[in-house]
């Protein structure tokens, strides 16, 4: 990974991040002709591997479709995605000694849970199939010429025949990703959607003991969040909510991040809600209390309450709906049991904002895929200019669809680099 700086590679690809070094595997093993070279700023690559998954790495998903992504055109994701499946990624890891395993929400690992194995199988292999990676070699320019490209690094200049932009979005810049890519790429005649945080933890108005995030802190349970947009509820996600001391984190509070961010960003008055019974509606719940007062018409209000919710949880909200202790369900008028059921499905937090690029584990926004030709990810704008990864207008949910993405699109791009789509 250390080296002099050749004066020019057929293949240039800024970025030896997971779509980076995936990119050159493949572009070597579909044409070994070509010379493919790897730049990286890091001295060294693949930190955001590294600590993905909490350091073990959810490479994939056993099941992974268009539906699983936001930002561009479905039609085009889905092209990509195709390229390179779920089973043929399992098959590329496995055929670089790395087998992996099927854990919850489908998600896959690698069979030694360590992150580092990941990483250190995609450097042997870019290194066993004849690609030159340098780390330490910042790029900071990429230029048009007349007859390919000129990129300019810290160490000097390299020309290439074509360039690949696999420098990732925002998320986790101490990993190399701060948006550098994005320039190159305005420099080259593209346009960037603009960007925001993505699968990252959200902030809850409130610093006081008494908030109902901070009370419940480190706590996690089933929950349904809604995103509204202008009024109406633009989506519902289920899963994992954890409480903590600045807000809400889980895998559901980090899907929803990317929706009340963008709508923030498009000037729209957006909000969020927490149903406490995933898939319930107001009916459904209103007749369950109904049911329980029937059968146990001199429980308390906050006893029935306390048998639906984790106790941590169902003591907190019975506080805040201030339901006296000595209250049964016998004497709970119908107007009081409404407006407590109706709290539990539309519970509103007062989100102030996200934690943040430092604490994403991805990028929404980036390069219009209206702007890259479907069949290969070349540019539409630039010739030879490929782009893969985080760096295009595609964020998935939680749960490895992001490494999918940056998987298939490597291929992809491979395949109109060595003219063998």
């Amino acid at each position: 990974m250390t080296g002099p700086l050749p004066p020019s590679a057929n293949v240039v690809i800024v970025g030896a991040g997971a779509a980076g070094l995936a990119t050159a595997i493949f572009t070597r093993r579909l044409n070994p002709t070509l010379s493919v070279l790897l730049l990286d700023g890091a001295k060294k690559p693949g930190a955001k591997i590294l600590v993905s998954g909490g350091g073990r790495c959810n490479v994939t998903n056993a099941s992974v479709s268009a539906s699983d992504f936001w930002g561009g055109r479905p039609a085009i994701i889905r092209r990509v995605l195709r390229a390179l499946p779920v089973p043929d990624t399992i098959a590329f890891f496995r055929e670089m000694g790395l087998t992996l395993h099927e854990e919850d929400r489908g998600r896959l690992f690698p069979d030694t849970q360590r992150s580092r194995d990941v990483l250190d199988a995609l450097l042997r292999e870019v290194a066993g199939c004849g690609a030159l990676l340098l780390a330490g070699h910042r790029a900071v320019a990429v230029r048009r010429t007349h007859d390919g490209f000129v990129v300019s690094t810290r160490q000097g200049d390299v020309r290439a025949d074509a360039v690949v932009l696999a420098t990732g979005g925002q998320a986790l810049p101490k990993s190399g990703s701060d948006g550098a890519g994005f320039e190159f790429a305005r420099a080259l005649g593209h346009t960037v959607v603009p960007t925001t945080p993505a699968l990252v933890p959200l902030v809850v108005a409130g610093t006081e003991e008494g908030s109902l995030h901070r009370e419940l802190s480190g706590v996690a349970q089933p929950a349904e969040l809604a995103v509204w947009v202008d009024g109406r509820v633009a989506v519902r996600l289920r899963g994992s909510l954890l409480w903590t001391h600045f807000g809400i984190s889980g895998p559901v509070a980090l899907d929803a991040s990317r929706h009340w961010l963008r709508g923030r960003l498009e000037g729209r008055a957006v909000g969020l809600t927490v149903n406490f019974f995933p898939g319930r509606q107001f009916d459904d719940l209103e007749a369950s209390w109904i049911a329980i007062g029937r059968v146990r018409p001199n429980a308390s209000a906050q006893g029935a309450l306390a048998t639906m919710l984790p106790a941590s949880v169902a003591a907190a909200l019975a506080r805040r709906l201030r339901l006296a202790p000595d209250l049964t369900l016998a004497h709970l008028a119908r107007d009081e049991r409404r407006r407590i059921v109706h709290a539990l499905v539309e519970w509103r937090l007062d989100i102030t904002g996200a934690r943040g690029f430092t604490y994403a584990e991805a990028t929404a926004g980036g390069i219009r895929l209206t702007e890259v030709v479907p069949a290969t990810l070349e540019s539409r704008v630039c010739r030879s200019l490929f782009l893969v990864g985080e760096i295009l207008d595609v964020d998935g949910r939680i749960g490895g669809f992001n490494f999918q993405w940056a998987w298939s699109s490597a291929r992809v791009a491979s395949g109109g680099l060595a003219g063998r789509p």
